[in-house]
């Protein structure tokens, strides 16, 4: 029988991160399962023992040492002043590859218009101490109360105003609630406890688990465009390929002709390939990417 392998223990969030922190693991190169015992998933890394956690409570166990490292927001590192190590910004969440923001929203009639009319005034949230943090910056004095959920309907009737989490505002809109001012903008963070960090296989881990990370993001909204050209048509076409560096150019056996790579960005493709068709470009391939590490 071999020695059993070193571990280390990540906290993934539970709830609404969960879906797009699964795929990115995933295109990071770590398969997650989830079974009947959610709370301990399976991860194809010997190397790796995962924890679903609430990403409200991850950044606190990851402080005390429960979990080595953990993928949370920036936001409840802030709320639970957590003292951790930030090894990587990674800008994903639910919806998009954008930061989520804690925003100070009003219904659509009330008099408040910016954070000085808050003064006096009742305030609900998830997050009560990134929002007296905020009023405190702005020498603004209100009662900010807890709130366990469904935060967008208690304002006018319960509260005055809310701080809430919102990516598009759509939920704020559709409840007749407009956004004030943004109290905290935030993005998904790998952290580490401290004294996991000075531990040296585990640090070589999680940096080892940060690079991918952050190839795959990079990633995300990247392809890889491929492409043969004649020699006449050659300048014209390279000069149309955007690219992290300079196009990738080598000769084919076929005299006179070239084969042309280069990753570009996936929202530019369908204005590309036609400009590169015209422009004398045969064979285009498009090929979708997992990882770019510079």
């Amino acid at each position: 029988m071999g020695d059993t392998p070193k571990k280390i223990v990540l906290g993934l969030p539970k709830g609404s991160l969960q879906d797009s922190t699964f795929a990115m693991m995933k295109k990071a190169g770590f398969t997650i399962q989830t079974g009947s015992r959610s709370y301990v998933p399976a991860v194809d890394d010997p190397e790796i023992s995962a924890r679903l956690i609430r990403a409200q409570e991850i950044s606190r166990y990851v402080e005390h040492g429960m979990l080595d490292v953990g993928l949370t927001g920036y936001d409840w590192i802030v709320e639970n002043k957590s003292d951790v190590v930030e090894v990587a910004n990674l800008v994903y969440a639910k919806a998009g590859l954008r930061p989520v923001r804690w925003v100070i929203a009003v219904p659509n009639d009330s008099t408040i218009k910016s954070v000085k009319d808050l003064e006096g005034k009742r305030i609900a949230t998830e997050a009560v101490g990134i929002c007296k943090q905020y009023l405190a910056n702005n020498g603004v004095s209100a009662e900010v109360e807890f709130s366990w959920g469904a935060t967008e309907v208690k304002a006018p009737e319960l509260v005055d105003a809310i701080m809430d989490i919102t990516e598009t505002g759509s939920s704020l809109r559709a409840n007749n609630l407009r956004i004030v001012d943004t109290a905290l903008e935030s993005t998904t963070r790998l952290i580490a406890n401290k004294k996991a960090w000075k531990d040296a296989w585990k640090r070589k881990k999680i940096e080892q688990i940060a690079l991918l990370l952050r190839g795959a993001l990079a990633a995300e909204q990247k392809v890889l465009l491929k492409l043969n050209v004649h020699k006449k048509n050659l300048k014209t076409v390279s000069k149309l390929m955007p690219a992290l560096h300079a196009p990738t150019v080598n000769s084919l056996a076929s005299t006179g002709w070239y084969s042309v790579e280069s990753v570009v960005d996936e929202k530019v493709v369908r204005q590309l390939i036609p400009q590169l068709k015209d422009a004398g470009a045969e064979g285009i391939i498009e090929i979708p990417l997992n990882k770019i590490v510079p």
